[in-house]
């Protein structure tokens, strides 16, 4: 499947190929778009980048997702890190960079995917629930690991694995991510995390959009400055 994956640098992620985004963003909050429409992407991304956002994910399973990561990326790129989720296959990635997107994220870990998106350039963030598929995503040149679904085992597991993990391998919390539960995660070991539904519902004006964004991330800054 090409060429091997760079090995992991022991900052939690591989070298940065030529031309490749840098990770992770000034704000490591991975905003999910999940059911968006094309016609709307770009309004919705824009509030967030508004509100401070530098990650945006469309999910492939969003109505002509390849249509609304193009929007965005044409509207807000190239400071902002627009890309995929729900990736799962080497059609995706195809689809993806067609598209101008530079990163792709799975709820899984796919060994040949990760190491195929890594050899393209993209972030890669493969999700993983267990220390061996958190390890297995990492050594295969992962630039962080999204810990999916973090709200079904909830902060004390995210505590129990990061002290396992290698400094500078990063966890974002995925699933069941909400602004109230936001600094827990970030408290017991998480780098970021990825929002879903608390974030972004089908069908919902942009300015709900924009004043969730707000919110969120008044929680992240709260959070750094309760931990400084």
């Amino acid at each position: 499947m090409g060429s091997p994956a760079p090995a992991p640098n022991h900052a939690g992620a591989p070298a940065s190929p030529s031309g490749a985004v840098p990770w992770p963003p000034a704000l490591p909050l991975v905003a999910i778009l999940r059911g968006i429409r094309p016609h709307e992407a770009l309004a919705h991304a824009q509030a967030l980048v508004e509100a401070g956002f530098d990650c945006i994910e469309v999910p492939t399973n969003s109505p002509d997702w390849p249509a609304s990561v193009r929007a965005i990326v044409a509207g807000v790129a190239p400071q902002v890190l627009v890309g995929a989720g729900t990736v799962l296959s080497v059609d995706d990635l195809d689809s993806l960079q067609a598209a101008g997107g530079r990163l792709a994220v799975s709820p899984h870990v796919d060994i040949d995917l990760v190491a195929e998106a890594v050899r393209r350039g993209l972030v890669v963030l493969p999700g993983a629930l267990t220390p061996s598929e958190v390890f297995a995503a990492w050594r295969a040149g992962a630039h962080a690991v999204k810990l999916f679904p973090a709200g079904s085992l909830g902060p004390g597991h995210v505590r129990a694995l990061a002290a396992v993990l290698p400094a500078g391998l990063m966890l974002l919390a995925v699933g069941g991510v909400t602004v109230h539960t936001l600094a827990d995660y970030l408290a017991a070991g998480c780098g970021g995390a990825g929002l879903g539904t608390d974030l972004y519902r089908p069908g919902q004006p942009v300015a709900a959009t924009a004043e969730r964004a707000r919110a969120f991330v008044a929680a992240w800054h709260a959070a750094r400055e309760a931990r400084a």
